[in-house]
């Protein structure tokens, strides 16, 4: 190698899209050394990481423990000194304490010594995130001199937002753009992402590395498919999406400036196969870096179990993850057979355990408060709660963490029952709509994805996906029977939350009027029910919770 020398033009930079976990520091330590060490096999000058990636990415309210920046601060250092063996340079992401407060940071090591550290300058403070909250801000950044290459290294929002990071590391002299990110994954990010460095490319000229974050943290899921863009905006490289890996680019510098001559060109998959390994990735990453060692759901028979018993087992493997049907006197045998061939194709343990037992005993022991009055929704929530209260006990007596398997749209308007069927520890498909819900379930059906550790073929059974969606409270019971139909509620819905649409706009989307305001009450209303949910993968743009704050104390209505 002869980057070291000042005349050299060519540099080989390595691009670490590996899964970090928060608050892990040691083990963040040993996966970046790991990860230098295979850039080094393949002759790598420098090795990118992402935003962060010593910490974890969000870090969150962590970083407000002296403690906690103190041993980031240890293991950068660290890995500065294992520098001096003469192998690739590295751009680590961390926290740290500076003179005016925290900051959202980046060094730069080379030759067994932080070379430079750089702060970011934009930080977010919408949607997903909250970073104003926990650092300040750092000065506007100069190029970082790499073995004789000046490089600009924008920290994620400051190639996003409009304070002109960019505009000032090209005017400064930088010659190649690298810019770590932790960018969450919803629907279509990755075509954002692309315009995002294409209008940064083109305003200063320069080629852009944008190092993207693996892996599931809480309900955000780092997707990767990190990529480069030449400064003539060809896209220059393009890893994968929801894998790690660690890519090798190659790049010469020339009279014209630098361009990738070597990089990886990898397919990217479409929604479906997206939201569905995106769900795999979330739930895995969740269960896993939680130490849980099995999950147990109950199968009931419904579209949404069995996607999530689907998802569940091609993340942990079909020993893992143990099913339950749960059966009432309204339980159909349609149902029965169903949850059944679904748990014989996923491969996993099925048990049955009747519920009348209980539930009658609740309606025994409330028989004489609920003298006089007609039996209702209360009784109906009472076989819910019955169901839920299983579950919990086999997850107390057995250490397996309860899947919840509602779906936006339910989760929406409050078909859903608190200590009942919102039970658990993690929903998988908590930010996907039941036509969504649908939609994955055929894809999956239809598809292998990579790196699962489900079976091949057919694994939720067809019936399930052609058959009328029921919570088989009462006799004949279809949620249609409560709700509009799915494909007029999705869309309500999406343009309630996602879009923040008046009542008119939607009604002259071709919807009801008195059904968009029974739909706008209803998601009002059912606020109170939300905050008490489990965490679930983010899919849409903007999900419950991070992205969406609502009071539940709240009477306005559009009217």
């Amino acid at each position: 190698m002869t980057q070291k020398n000042p005349q050299a033009r060519a540099l080989r930079i390595a691009i670490a899209q590996i899964n970090p976990t928060v608050g892990d520091v040691a083990q963040n330590l040993a996966k970046a050394r790991e990860a230098r060490a295979e850039a080094a096999r393949e002759g790598a000058d420098l090795v990118i990481f992402t935003e962060l990636f010593i910490s974890g990415y969000p870090p969150e309210d962590l970083v407000l423990k002296p403690a906690f920046l103190k041993a980031c601060l240890q293991a950068v250092e660290a890995l500065a000194a294992d520098t001096a063996d003469g192998g690739p340079g590295v751009v680590m992401g961390f926290p740290r304490q500076g003179e005016r407060g925290r900051h959202n940071s980046i060094a730069v090591l080379d030759e067994g010594r932080v070379l430079a550290v750089r702060d970011k300058v934009d930080l977010p403070n919408y949607g997903e995130f909250d970073e104003k909250r926990v650092f300040v801000a750092g000065e506007m950044p100069g190029p970082v001199n790499f073995r004789g290459i000046r490089l600009g290294i924008p920290i994620c929002e400051d190639i996003w937002g409009d304070l002109g990071v960019c505009e000032t590391l090209a005017e400064s002299g930088a010659e190649i753009l690298l810019s770590p990110n932790g960018s969450p994954y919803y629907r279509g990010k990755v075509d954002v992402r692309h315009q995002v460095v294409l209008k940064q490319v083109i305003e200063t000229g320069l080629p852009m590395i944008y190092a993207n974050q693996l892996g599931g943290q809480d309900e955000l899921v780092f997707d990767g498919a990190s990529f480069g863009f030449n400064a003539d905006r060809t896209l220059a490289f393009q890893m994968s999406q929801f894998e790690a890996a660690i890519t090798v680019t190659d790049w010469r510098g020339g009279p014209d400036g630098w361009r990738c001559t070597n990089g990886p060109m990898a397919r990217l998959p479409e929604k479906e196969e997206a939201d569905y390994r995106a769900c795999v990735l979330g739930f895995r990453d969740y269960v896993n870096k939680n130490g849980f060692k099995s999950v147990v759901l109950g199968l009931s028979g419904g579209i949404d179990s069995a996607v999530c018993a689907a998802i569940a087992v091609d993340a942990l493997g079909e020993e893992r993850v143990r099913c339950v049907m749960l059966p009432y006197r309204y339980t159909s045998d349609e149902s029965l057979k169903d949850a059944a061939d679904c748990a014989k194709a996923l491969g996993t343990r099925y048990d049955i355990v009747p519920i009348a037992e209980p539930v009658e005993g609740f309606l025994s022991s409330l028989a004489e408060l609920f003298e006089g009055t007609d039996e209702g929704i209360t009784e109906e929530n009472l076989q819910s709660r019955t169901r839920g209260t299983i579950l919990m006990a086999i997850s107390n007596k057995f250490g397996s963490m309860v899947v919840t398997t509602g779906n936006k749209s339910e989760m929406s308007v409050g078909y859903a029952t608190l200590y009942g069927d919102m039970n658990g520890g993690f929903n998988p498909i908590k930010d996907l709509y039941k036509m969504q819900v649908y939609a994955i379930a055929d894809w999956r059906n239809k598809h292998m994805p990579p790196n699962v550790l489900g079976p091949t073929g057919i694994v939720i059974p067809q019936n399930m996906i052609a058959k009328a969606p029921s919570a088989e409270l009462r006799p004949n019971q279809t949620d249609q029977d409560s709700l509009p139909p799915y494909p007029v509620l999705d869309d309500i819905l999406e343009c309630l939350v996602e879009q923040e649409m008046s009542v008119e706009e939607i009604v002259g989307r071709g919807h009801d009027l008195a059904t968009v305001h029974r739909v706008e009450h209803l998601l009002y209303l059912a606020e109170y029910k939300r905050r008490q949910s489990a965490p679930g993968v983010k899919i849409t743009k903007k999900n419950f919770g991070r992205d969406r704050r609502y009071p539940i104390t709240n009477r306005f209505r559009d009217r």
